[in-house]
């Protein structure tokens, strides 16, 4: 098989992510079954996906003949996975963080599936290695991690996992291109893969910040507020939900490190089910719209290069594991993010001494074992 195989695509989950995969596929002109688990999902999906191609061809960027020929030919909602995936030549599932339920699903697509489909995940963090052994062609099944919202951000990793072969991984990343994205391979199945993993340790350092209370969101997300960013760490937290926060956080404490376990402060949230904007409290007030953030009162307790370096850091790890090039890691940041540089680039001119020593003192201020600093950071092998 090659990507001019590739004609039909089913997506399973019509929510937050398996519309907007749905959505990209569509436009690239690929037949899409969209599959929920009831009407009311599946319906609500499909009028997200023409909700938001209405404003694509208001801007011209998707034409009226084609979004026609999308609501007449192209898009075939339906609720019946066997349905979904009895012409697919790739499957991308999209369905909750469930380890149980993903292995559930895709022992049941395996079953109903052509011999010749490919299967990916979505998953933002679990192993794809995993999540094939429940079928019986671990060698087609690979990850496909697309970032939110899919229509807009760029990057999708192409995840291989233990078993994946070499075909599989080039049909995914050519179909990656056809959908006008930007692919990046990981070729080793770590935690987390690319952007998420190398961006946990930051999420670390902010949650000891709130729990040694060296200072309030607000004062912190006035400094990056002040460095240009649309928004904070903080409020981006509470934007994606501080349950995905602490989830991840459980999901690495318990796959890498328990140093990466959620503190006091983001565990006292999701116990209080204040999760952020979805239910209109998190570490901000979301019940009036989003928080105003007061930019004179940022603080000078925290320095930004600090989360850059515990970020770096990560990323010399799962580079020395050869999960991808250094390079790779900023191509990712940057896509997934929308972020100008990447932590690389930010820590090139850095002397190792220098940066070794910040992230020792980080280590031992903090207690977290996951700051030292790396063989290659102290090298200076990632200049």
């Amino acid at each position: 098989m090659n990507i001019d195989d590739i004609k039909t695509i089913a997506v399973i989950g019509a929510g937050d992510m398996g519309h907007g995969i749905a959505e990209v596929a569509l436009i690239a002109g690929y037949k899409v079954f969209l599959r929920d688990i009831n009407q009311k999902f599946v319906d609500r999906g499909v009028g997200r996906i023409n909700a938001s191609l209405e404003k694509l061809v208001s801007k011209g960027k998707v034409s009226a003949d084609h979004f026609e020929k999308i609501k007449t030919e192209l898009m075939v909602p339906c609720t019946d996975l066997a349905e979904a995936v009895k012409e697919a030549d790739l499957v991308i599932e999209a369905i909750p963080e469930l380890m149980d339920l993903k292995k559930e699903t895709f022992k049941a697509m395996d079953a109903a599936a052509p011999a010749h489909t490919i299967f990916a995940s979505n998953t933002s963090t679990m192993k794809i290695t995993d999540i094939a052994s429940a079928t019986n062609r671990p060698e087609k099944v690979l990850g496909l991690h697309y970032f939110n919202p899919a229509v807009i951000m760029k990057l999708v990793e192409v995840i291989k996992g233990e078993k994946t072969d070499d075909e599989t991984m080039q049909i995914g990343f050519d179909f990656v291109l056809k959908n006008k994205k930007v692919p990046v391979k990981v070729h080793k199945d770590v935690p987390g893969f690319i952007v998420n993993r190398v961006q946990a340790p930051s999420a670390v350092l902010l949650g000891c910040i709130l729990d040694k209370k060296i200072a309030d969101p607000e004062a912190v997300d006035a400094i990056f507020r002040n460095m240009g960013s649309p928004m904070g760490p903080y409020e981006t937290m509470d934007y994606t939900g501080l349950d995905i926060s602490y989830h991840g956080s459980a999901y690495f404490a318990e796959a890498i490190h328990e140093d990466f376990r959620a503190g006091e402060t983001l565990t006292a949230k999701f116990e209080a089910k204040e999760l952020g904007k979805k239910t209109g409290k998190g570490l901000f007030d979301w019940s009036t719209g989003r928080p105003e953030i007061d930019v004179s009162k940022a603080t000078d307790k925290l320095d930004p290069m600090d989360l850059v370096a515990v970020n770096a850091n990560e990323a010399t790890k799962i580079v020395a594991q050869g999960a991808c090039a250094l390079e790779d890691v900023d191509t990712a940041i940057i896509n997934a993010t929308g972020s100008p540089f990447g932590p690389m680039a930010l820590i090139k001119n850095m002397e190792p001494a220098d940066l070794a020593k910040r992230l020792e003192g980080l280590a031992e201020r903090f207690d977290k074992e996951i700051f030292r600093p790396t063989q290659m950071i102290k090298d200076g092998n990632y200049k």
